[in-house]
């Protein structure tokens, strides 16, 4: 392109000396147009130059957008695998969980039903216990009720004893035969007598103190219960608890008679009652 405007600038001073003013004014127009003509194809060299760098570059830019979005890609069907692999752990973790709830919800319902069919007993039980024992005994000198697993009778310490020993009286025969018939019909079951004393003071030649004297009330109604009306001696529990787990504060006479107490309490054997907690005896 300088060539081109050195040949024009020489070609007009060679012609300027030796032609007419026409012709110069002619070839000074032709010069300009071809000036004008390479300055438009170089600006045209120059916006074409540009053009195609930014085509380039652009071609550059998308290259590394579709890298990006292959990468994302692949990282996305990564993830899909990983994701496949997890729900399938997930969904396995899940029906084990539902198969041990399951066994769980089996289990409840086999305490429920063993429980309940346990009140039902104890509250036949205590109905027998005060069918049996209400001819002939005062309200107040007996008393049945159904605590929580158990079946307990509260007697009066004037049904079965004389005042102050441990000499059971004529009218305890009876109560107690009524009392080993109901134990009889449920061989399933233990009995343990409690013996209850005021906190009045006592001492003689066979009893040192309260503890003494209720542990030997509870000894003679087990050996009654064993000797003559033939309770099986295994299923009998002798205990005495003293002046102490009161009902009533021994404030008064009329509550120390309350406190003077014998407890027949009649409950599940300790080795069924761990077998019915134990999962494995519930029905599959």
């Amino acid at each position: 392109m300088k060539k081109t405007l050195l040949f024009g600038l020489s070609l007009v001073v060679i012609l300027s000396s030796c032609v007419t003013k026409k012709k110069y004014t002619t070839l000074k127009k032709q010069l300009d147009q071809v000036q004008q003509d390479a300055t438009a194809c170089l600006n045209a060299s120059t916006q074409l130059k540009l053009e195609n760098k930014n085509k380039t570059e652009l071609i550059e830019d998308l290259r590394g957008q579709l890298t990006d979005c292959k990468n994302l890609r692949d990282k996305q069907l990564s993830n899909v695998g990983d994701l496949t692999v997890l729900s399938k752990e997930a969904n396995d973790n899940m029906k084990e969980t539902l198969a041990q709830l399951q066994k769980k919800d089996q289990y409840i319902h086999y305490l429920q039903e063993a429980k309940s069919k346990a009140d039902s007993l104890n509250l036949a039980l205590a109905v027998n216990l005060k069918g049996v024992l209400k001819d002939g005994l005062d309200d107040q000198d007996v008393d049945v009720k159904v605590d929580k697993t158990v079946v307990f009778v509260n007697l009066s310490d004037k049904v079965l004893f004389k005042k102050g020993s441990f000499e059971l009286s004529s009218k305890a025969s009876g109560v107690l035969a009524n009392i080993a018939k109901i134990i009889d019909s449920r061989p399933d079951l233990e009995v343990m007598v409690e013996g209850y004393t005021d906190n009045d003071p006592i001492k003689n030649g066979c009893t040192k103190d309260n503890w003494d004297l209720s542990v030997h009330r509870a000894t003679s109604v087990v050996r009654l219960l064993q000797s003559e009306f033939k309770v099986n001696p295994n299923r009998l529990i002798a205990a005495g608890r003293g002046e102490y787990n009161t009902l009533v504060p021994n404030d008064t006479p009329e509550n120390k008679t309350i406190n003077r107490r014998t407890r027949i309490i009649i409950l599940p054997k300790l080795n069924q009652f761990y077998e019915l907690l134990d999962p494995k005896n519930a029905p599959k």
